[in-house]
C-alpha cells in the first residue's frame, strides 16, 4: 500500500511539472539565479571584510618579539589625600549610626524537657548555668560583645559593663 501512495505521488508531481508553462519554468530558474546572486553579494561583503581587516594589520605597528616598543609612559596625576578630622567621624560611620541593633542581656541557660516545661507554674525555680555574681552575657545581634553586672536604675533594672570583650576573643568564641 505504501508503495501504490508513492507511485501516485509520483505521478502527480509529473503532471505538475508537464502543466507548467514556460514563464513558471523562467520564473523559477530566475529565483535560483537570484539566490545564486545574492550568496556571491555575501561572499564579496565577506572577502571585503577580509581586505579591510588585512589593510588594518598592515598599517599597524610591527612588533618584532624580544625588541622593546619605542614608546614612553606618561606620569600618572594623583590627587593628594588629606586626613578629614573635621567632625570626629567619617562619613561612612555617620551613614550607619542610626541602624538598630537588638542587645540582650544573657544572664544563664538551661536544657529542658517538654514535659519538664510542662510542669512549671507560678513559684518555679528555673534553675541556670551561672554561678550567683558571675558577669551577665551582653549580646548585640546575637554576637558577644560585653560582660557585666546588675544595677538597680530608678526602679529598673540596668547592666554596668565591667569587661568589652576583645576582638580575639570574639573570633576565638566564633570556632
Amino acid at each position: 500500500m505504501a508503495d501504490e501512495e508513492k507511485e501516485s505521488m509520483k505521478e502527480q508531481k509529473t503532471k505538475d511539472a508537464a502543466e507548467l508553462s514556460q514563464d513558471d519554468i523562467d520564473r523559477l530558474m530566475s529565483g535560483g539565479a537570484a539566490q545564486t546572486e545574492r550568496k556571491a553579494e555575501k561572499d564579496s561583503g565577506q572577502d571585503q571584510l577580509a581586505e579591510e581587516w588585512a589593510r588594518a594589520l598592515e598599517a599597524g605597528e610591527e612588533i618584532e618579539e624580544g625588541k622593546p616598543l619605542n614608546r614612553t609612559a606618561e606620569k600618572a596625576q594623583f590627587e593628594e589625600l588629606h586626613e578629614n578630622r573635621g567632625s570626629g567621624h567619617s562619613a561612612e560611620l555617620e551613614f550607619i549610626l542610626d541602624i538598630p541593633l537588638e542587645v540582650t542581656v544573657e544572664m544563664g541557660r538551661t536544657r529542658m524537657l517538654i514535659n519538664d516545661l510542662l510542669q512549671l507554674g507560678q513559684g518555679s525555680v528555673i534553675e541556670l548555668n551561672r554561678l550567683a555574681g558571675e558577669p551577665l552575657d551582653i549580646l548585640v545581634n546575637n554576637k558577644l560583645v560585653a560582660r557585666g553586672e546588675v544595677v538597680v536604675v530608678g526602679e529598673k533594672f540596668g547592666i554596668r559593663l565591667t569587661d568589652i570583650v576583645s576582638p580575639m576573643e570574639r573570633v576565638k568564641r566564633l570556632r
